[in-house]
């Protein structure tokens, strides 16, 4: 049998056994961290043999992370970068300097641990976790990017001690597993600061309050990325890049005056990069030769260098198409500010969603003028389309339900002309269902 076959037989058999939470929802979420302790413990704790950087929060802390990635890559370390969920392929969570894990070595270390998982019965994502460490650790690199899954206190990548703690922001997302106040969500996040590890924090906002008392608590230094730089969005260039320039950071002046020209499309990079760069400045002077004008090519590059996709993505141009990831009320207010600035004749919006998130509240966020394409992903959390329509009628949001997301965009793509815009988003598998159709 070959290695392809192989792996996409090892792969299917994770998916049926295993409880996926992106597939099924709050039944596949372990509310603790002992299954993910006692499957390291067979591996010897691999989390322990590379230093790393933890970051969780709401929105943008995968972009975050994948910035961190390219920084440390372009100044020539070896980086690791765990993310989820994948959009693609199920290797892209596990990735060195941009490349994906091998299939051979998710094969063999399906095939060594067998025995294990049926003695332990983790999740997907307490294997995807162990299998991350594992991987990083017999690569031996030089430091792993490190994203939480789902909240921060009792996610499985909780186990790590990193050398710094990244928390971007905090908006009410998953509330039916983290809380259903912003506070209760922010204790969660704020649950990946560790005894004396400093912690940056991207943003202000009504739950400092929940950060400085963990933080204090735990005697750790905690700084707000705004509180130390003062980053300007300047919208973006003729080849859609995002220009963003440094306009005050005081404890690093040679920052002060930088312009950064993002491969990263998105207007809401501006809120990442604050607190990407105050962690990078701060470990460059702790454990890190940083070099001034690699760090800025390696931020300007992190699309190109991580294989980043998602985030106010362009696919193509005439007509433009565009895909974006957010699934919940903070992003989408962050999609729709920046469709403010595009110029086009008419919006084409392909949306779906899946059943745990607010999709009221979305849809009332969403342009009324729009030409709407109303879809399901195709996995068993997914809000079925009719449920979907019903609610978008009784918002005046109106369109056409298709049976699956790539009969909405086929069908969005013959109606639109050169001059109007198709815009993906709802979900990370609406998103990752198109994607294909770009590589």
């Amino acid at each position: 049998m070959s290695q392809d076959s192989l792996y996409e037989q090892t792969v299917a058999f994770l998916y049926a056994q295993l409880p996926m939470f992106h597939r099924i929802g709050a039944a596949a979420y372990k509310a603790d961290l002992n299954n993910t302790i006692a499957l390291l413990e067979v591996l010897g704790n691999p989390h322990l043999k590379f230093k790393t950087i933890h970051i969780a929060g709401t929105n943008g802390k995968g972009s975050s992370s994948h910035l961190l990635a390219a920084a440390f890559q372009q100044n020539g370390y070896k980086v690791g970068l765990y993310t989820s969920p994948h959009l693609i392929d199920f290797r892209e969570r596990f990735k060195i300097n941009g490349v994906q894990i091998p299939k051979g070595f998710i094969i063999d270390f399906m095939a060594s641990m067998r025995e294990t998982i049926k003695d332990i019965q983790p999740s997907f994502f307490e294997w995807c976790v162990a299998l991350c460490f594992q991987y990083f650790a017999s690569e031996k690199v030089d430091i792993a990017i490190i994203e939480t899954g789902l909240g921060g206190r009792l996610d499985s990548t909780n186990v790590i001690l990193p050398l710094h703690s990244l928390i971007t922001n905090i908006s009410m997302d998953h509330a039916n597993l983290l809380g259903n106040t912003l506070e209760a969500i922010a204790f969660e996040k704020a649950g990946i600061i560790k005894p004396s590890i400093s912690a940056t924090i991207s943003e202000h906002g009504t739950t400092d309050a929940v950060f400085l008392q963990k933080a204090n608590q735990e005697n750790a230094l905690c700084k707000f990325a705004s509180d130390h730089i003062l980053v300007i969005d300047n919208g973006a260039s003729a080849s859609h890049q995002r220009q963003l320039c440094i306009q005050s950071f005081p404890s690093w002046p040679e920052w002060e005056g930088k312009s950064l020209l993002l491969d990263l499309g998105g207007a809401y990079q501006y809120k990442n990069i604050a607190g990407v760069l105050v962690v990078l400045e701060q470990l460059r002077q702790t454990h890190f030769q940083l070099n001034h004008n690699q760090t800025i090519l390696g931020l300007q590059n992190a699309k190109k260098l991580t294989g980043l996709r998602g985030r106010w993505d362009l696919l193509q141009q005439n007509p433009t198409v565009i895909a974006d990831i957010a699934h919940n009320e903070a992003g989408i207010k962050e999609v729709m500010q920046q469709l403010k600035n595009q110029h086009f004749t008419k919006l084409h919006i392909v949306f779906g969603a899946v059943k745990d998130k607010d999709v009221l509240k979305v849809l009332a966020l969403l342009p009324e003028n729009a030409h709407y394409y109303w879809s399901a992903p195709d996995l068993p959390r997914a809000l079925p389309v009719d449920e979907l329509l019903e609610l978008a009628i009784n918002c005046n949001r109106n369109g056409m339900a298709y049976e699956s997301v790539q009969l909405a965009f086929n069908a969005a793509k013959q109606q639109a002309t050169a001059t109007e815009l198709i815009l993906v988003t709802g979900s990370n598998f609406v998103v990752a269902e198109i994607l294909p159709n770009y590589v």
